[in-house]
């Protein structure tokens, strides 16, 4: 096994996730090839990076807070090819909506070794195995101390 090429892998799927919840739309995009694909379940389907980045933006913008685990990673890799899979978890929040979506899913990914030696994904995607929407009125208790973007969409609200 290439326990050099699975550490790297695994640091591009963290830095995928981690480029998505912060909003680093440049490092989402360098995650993955001119080429890419994706696919997230029945409707969310994708046949280039700029096509799937101009999707991210557009619906991720600062009034939706993203939260996405991976873990339980199974890599396999052949040269300069690879295959993952890895276990989901995943928390959207928009306040704006009133809403918050809790869901698990399996990645499904396919990742290519570039000429500079560097991993991207080549394919990713996920079949969920649940997801549940609830509406924040139905949660009494629930109050949004803390938001990174609060101050680019509602001015005076954000950390307390």
């Amino acid at each position: 096994m290439d326990l050099e090429a699975v550490a790297a892998i695994s640091r591009l799927k963290y830095a995928y996730l981690r480029a998505l919840d912060t909003k680093c739309w440049d490092e989402f995009a360098d995650t993955l090839l001119p080429d890419a694909t994706a696919n997230y379940g029945e409707h969310l389907a994708f046949e280039s990076r700029d096509a799937l980045v101009d999707f991210m933006k557009s619906n991720l913008g600062p009034q939706t807070i993203t939260e996405h685990h991976c873990g339980h990673p199974e890599i396999d890799v052949d040269g300069d090819t690879a295959t993952g899979r890895w276990y989901l978890s995943d928390t959207v929040l928009i306040p704006e909506h009133g809403m918050v979506l809790r869901g698990a899913a399996f990645y499904s990914d396919r990742y290519v070794r570039g000429p500079d030696g560097r991993w991207r994904i080549a394919h990713t995607g996920y079949e969920r195995t649940y997801e549940a929407v609830m509406s924040l009125s139905d949660i009494p208790s629930f109050r949004l101390t803390s938001n990174r973007w609060a101050a680019d969409t509602e001015p005076g609200k954000g950390d307390s």
